[in-house]
């Protein structure tokens, strides 16, 4: 259901603080000091933002497949079994997204878990339960994440080219990451001190848990710490995915192109499935009305020199599932 946030400073704090979270031992007071209001204000309105289902938490967003693996796919349902197939889906908990599109081939869900033979075993179990082909569409290059989502036109877009499979050479990640990760895509413990509630968790220091977390960032593990935002909920309903048989030779070029589009949130190229599924370039559109969204696309069709490809319009039309990653199996996922 979609809610109106009125209140100018619920506002600056959805907008403004999606990112650079301060990684400080009570960061929620260097929000306070920014917004004119005490840190036990900060607080209140975080938890009422979040029962009110504007935000989903306050934590941390990963690169794909550095830490743990992840996967889009998709799968054909009647449109009478559609909420049955959802459920099955849903109750895996490395299911982290989970959208009914409009298309034949009409859920889609990203399945996460610690390796790919996880990812795996999750698709082939849905796959069984649900009686109908997954389509697995693996990432193979990301053009564009987005780190963060602009809700007034003060937003910034912020562009990463990043290969899906490639770890910096100049970082080691340690044991202890996937824990740490995991504990901040569940999501920040709204209290003066939440960095001390995750040291206690894990049986480390407050002063080590904020060194590693900014030495992740800095490595660009993790893409962004801040408060994220249901979308949907503020009024962004109008979204859209978008797929293009693209050339090899040409794709990078275009999805490049693609990136640096106002109004693409993202920008990724897939494996194809031939010849059920032949595209190859990917991107999203989150928009407050569908010709907004269509306008979007038709400017970012025409200026990346997309006309002639193959494309679809895949708009979203329920969102059952939203939460974190699943990096650790013996942890339920956020």
């Amino acid at each position: 259901m979609e809610q109106s946030v009125r209140d100018p400073i619920d506002m600056r704090l959805l907008s403004d603080w999606q990112r650079e979270l301060p990684l400080v031992s009570r960061p929620f007071s260097v929000l306070a000091r920014d917004l004119g209001i005490s840190e036990s204000d900060v607080i209140t309105r975080l938890k009422s933002l979040t029962k009110l289902g504007v935000v989903s938490r306050v934590g941390g967003v990963i690169r794909p497949n550095i830490i743990g693996a992840s996967t889009l796919a998709a799968i054909a349902v009647p449109a009478l079994q559609v909420d049955e197939a959802a459920s099955v889906i849903g109750n895996e908990a490395g299911v982290n997204h989970l959208y009914l599109r409009e298309n034949k081939l009409n859920l889609w869900f990203v399945a996460t878990g610690p390796d790919r033979d996880h990812v795996s075993s999750t698709l082939a179990r849905i796959e069984r339960r649900v009686g109908a082909r997954v389509f697995d569409l693996n990432l193979e290059q990301s053009y564009h994440i987005d780190l963060g989502f602009p809700l007034d036109k003060r937003g910034t877009k912020v562009c990463e080219a990043l290969d899906a499979h490639e770890k910096s050479a100049a970082f080691e990640l340690k044991d202890g990451d996937s824990h740490l990760v995991q504990t901040l895509t569940r999501g920040l413990q709204l209290e003066e001190q939440p960095f001390q509630s995750i040291a206690t968790k894990l049986g480390r220091s407050e002063a080590d848990v904020l060194l590693r977390l900014e030495q992740l960032c800095a490595a660009k593990i993790i893409k962004r710490i801040g408060v994220i935002v249901r979308h949907r909920a503020l009024g962004w309903r109008s979204n859209a995915m978008v797929v293009w048989d693209v050339a090899e030779d040409v794709v990078d070029r275009a999805g490049t192109a693609m990136a640096t589009f106002a109004g693409i949130t993202l920008c990724y190229r897939r494996r194809r499935v031939e010849p059920d599924w032949p595209y190859n370039l990917y991107c999203m559109v989150h928009a407050k009305a569908r010709s907004e969204a269509l306008d979007i696309i038709a400017a970012a069709t025409e200026t990346t020199g997309l006309n002639t490809c193959p494309r679809r319009i895949l708009f979203s039309t329920r969102c059952f599932k939203q939460t974190g990653a699943m990096l650790i199996s013996s942890m339920e996922a956020a």
